[in-house]
């Protein structure tokens, strides 16, 4: 099952990369946070292909995905959904809103407003919205990639530490370099669109994928030395905040999948 994980991590990375040149180990991150049940925030300038990885992940696996633009005026029913009443049978109806994907692509989140942002704290952590006081699940595997443009800052509102929190990864695509550039320039006409990329993995794959995972062996002196890490951040005196159990957490799952994912039924400290 571990070789039968790391062909499959592999051929996903390598699906992505058809269409995302010369960023393999963005592309192998942003696997790391979808088999970890993780969320994903990439804060770039524009045009260095943010967007298109969210959607190269989404086109990969055979999940439903959806995008939402936040804007200043995006309510946070546009984004959890709403409860409307039935005449027919004198009932109010739940009508899902745009969270209830596989992959969701929150663009450009810092635009979006407070009370806005504050719709996904409950769902990201979760796993859930609740709409009148009623829980509604959302379907897994669950995994919101959100951009932000760290330029241009008219109009934004920074994430607060809840919402960064609930993020496994923050990554800068940054500028290709120039070989890759001239391959995106040279394979326009004919390279695969994000749209044509063809379906590596379908949802029970992935959730038999993030569920083997769990059973990645973790020998006992690998839990001191990860919490020792994690502690160094609230101790470290250029952090003004350091991270939370919920780091622990998580950076735990993610490290179970990159042994997974170099084809090993163990973690070693490098990993």
């Amino acid at each position: 099952m571990v070789g039968r994980f790391a062909q499959l991590f592999g051929a996903l990375a390598g699906n992505i990369e058809r269409v995302i040149r010369g960023k393999r180990e963005n592309v192998e991150l942003a696997m790391l946070c979808l088999l970890s049940e993780g969320h994903l925030l990439l804060e770039d300038v524009p045009g260095v292909g943010k967007t298109t990885l969210a959607r190269a992940i989404a086109a990969s696996v055979d999940a439903q995905w959806t995008r939402i633009q936040f804007t200043p005026d995006l309510l946070p029913s546009d984004v959890t959904g709403v409860s409307i009443f039935n005449q027919a049978t004198s009932k109010f109806e739940f009508h899902p809103g745009p969270i209830f994907a596989n992959i969701v692509v929150a663009d450009e989140i810092n635009r979006g407003s407070p009370k806005t942002q504050s719709a996904l704290l409950e769902v990201m952590e979760e796993r859930r919205v609740s709409v009148d006081g009623r829980p509604q699940p959302v379907p897994r595997p669950f995994m919101v990639i959100a951009t932000q443009n760290p330029v241009d800052m008219d109009g934004t509102y920074p994430l607060p530490e809840a919402q960064l929190d609930r993020f496994l990864m923050k990554i800068s695509m940054g500028y290709p370099d120039h070989a890759s550039e001239i391959a995106v320039l040279t394979g326009m006409p004919s390279g695969p669109a994000v749209d044509q990329l063809p379906k590596v993995a379908g949802r029970e794959d992935v959730k038999n994928m993030v569920d083997f995972a769990s059973r990645i062996h973790v020998a006992p002196p690998l839990y001191d030395y990860l919490v020792h890490i994690v502690a160094a951040t609230r101790q470290h005196s250029d952090i003004r905040l350091g991270a939370s159990p919920r780091a622990s957490l998580r950076l735990l799952r993610a490290v179970r999948d990159l042994a997974a994912a170099a084809g090993r039924p163990y973690v070693v400290p490098e990993d």
